[in-house]
């Protein structure tokens, strides 16, 4: 579901750019891309609780320690990009 959500989140990061470039008012793109990224950090996050859960301790070893480099990645780069159409139009 994480990886859904992500997908989500990059996807409507890149329509608040587009929509940016055209003069438009993106803030319902930015406010999804944000909820999705939110929501892609929790999915993951309850994920890894099922597999503690689970004890599937070679799931949490595999996979943990990659993501969780690539999420605060993708974070980071989400904040970003949705924050560049707020100092645009502060700019304007």
């Amino acid at each position: 579901m994480w990886m859904i959500f992500g997908g989500i989140a990059i996807i409507t990061a890149l329509l608040n750019v587009i929509w940016l470039s055209r003069n438009k008012d993106p803030k319902w793109f930015r406010f999804a891309s944000l909820s999705f990224t939110a929501l892609t950090l929790c999915a993951f996050y309850n994920a890894n609780a099922k597999w503690v859960i689970n004890e599937d301790w070679s799931a949490l070893m595999d996979v943990t320690p990659t993501v969780a480099r690539y999420l605060w990645v993708c974070t980071i780069a989400s904040i970003l990009i949705n924050g560049t159409s707020l100092f645009k139009k502060n700019i304007e």
